[in-house]
């Protein structure tokens, strides 16, 4: 026998009393699994879930700036200036007066663009869905602001600003609570690196080397 059938075989036994007309929702599983393991209180609280995501995105060497409303401008134009980005991908839903104050000519997000014509971009700013404090990732769901996966993927610098507190949530349950499982979900945590050959990181490989996230306080 082989393994595949092993396999098969203990799948098929498994499910000997199950009716053949029962659905996978139709019976519920208990998740009674806990939602979050930071501490808020007492003895090894990590604070607030805002300054817990800043350290962990930090750990995975994406770089962090804080900014409110009024600043935001002249702060992403100071991003892109230092990066010399003379061209910067823009999601339809972009917030117009985010890059009000920013010098590159935008290039708007279609689906008529080839790979090699985003790869010549230097630099995409987007918003994200929810950012997840515990692991330090950011999830983009490719709402109006955040664009189509490919954006975010290809350029080599992508600047996502991250509404704080309201985006912010502790643990990985607590943000697939917030988002839905049919869109084009991208999870992102830290600049795109691999370490798979000899254990040596390399970054960009998969998307941007690197990744600069602006904590917008609402």
């Amino acid at each position: 026998m082989s393994s595949r059938e092993t396999v098969l075989g203990r799948v098929r036994r498994a499910l000997a009393d199950v009716p053949r007309t029962e659905g996978p929702d139709d019976v519920p599983v208990p998740r009674r699994y806990e939602h979050t393991h930071m501490p808020t209180e007492g003895p090894g609280a990590t604070g607030a879930p805002v300054d817990l995501l800043a350290e962990n995105l930090i750990d995975y060497r994406a770089v962090v700036h804080r900014a409110d409303a009024d600043g935001l401008p002249t702060l992403l134009c100071r991003l892109l200036a230092e990066r010399g980005s003379t061209e910067v991908l823009v999601p339809p839903g972009l917030p117009p007066w985010w890059l009000a104050a920013a010098d590159p000519v935008r290039i708007h997000d279609r689906a008529a663009s080839t790979p090699d014509e985003l790869d010549t971009v230097d630099s995409v700013v987007t918003g994200c869905a929810v950012a997840i404090a515990e692991t330090g990732t950011i999830v983009l769901d490719g709402s109006p602001d955040q664009g189509r996966r490919r954006i975010t993927l290809i350029p080599d610098h992508h600047v996502c600003v991250v509404r704080v507190p309201g985006q912010v949530v502790a643990s990985v349950p607590e943000a697939l609570e917030r988002l839905d499982p049919s869109r084009p979900l991208t999870w992102i945590s830290g600049p795109s690196a691999t370490s798979d050959i000899e254990l040596s990181r390399v970054e960009g490989v998969h998307g941007p080397r690197t990744l600069e996230v602006v904590l917008l306080t609402e």
